[in-house]
């Protein structure tokens, strides 16, 4: 098992930066796909970005293409998530997880969920 602790949401402004980190424990980090999620008050929680074992090969999505970076520190067994150029509507909770495939990005395939971090952009 892996046990996980997001770290890193605030409040900032539409236009900020922010970089969530998820620390992990408890079992081999490096066997672990990793991915992250957000959650909106009355939303389903949705997919946001994924990384796969060695960190080759990431997957993101739309809404996060070409603003958020996903990357992973195997031997701080820690993986971040780099979000530029923050808008209104990426205010969520963010979950990191993990998962024993490769690479998925569906919250489905996730066994391992974090506690979830705020992150509130206002305009």
């Amino acid at each position: 098992q892996v046990q996980l602790v997001e770290s890193g949401g605030g409040l900032v402004q539409a236009g900020d930066s922010l970089r969530l980190s998820c620390a992990a424990s408890g079992r081999t980090f490096s066997s672990y796909g990793m991915g992250w999620f957000r959650q909106a008050p009355g939303k389903e929680r949705e997919f946001v970005a994924a990384i796969s074992w060695s960190g080759g090969r990431t997957y993101y999505a739309d809404s996060a293409q070409g603003r958020f970076t996903i990357s992973r520190d195997n031997a701080k067994n820690t993986v971040y998530l780099q979000m530029n150029k923050l808008k209104p509507e990426d205010t969520a909770v963010y979950y990191c997880a993990a998962q024993p495939r490769v690479i998925a990005t569906t919250k489905d395939e996730y066994h391992y969920w974090g506690q979830g971090t705020q992150v509130t952009v206002s305009s």
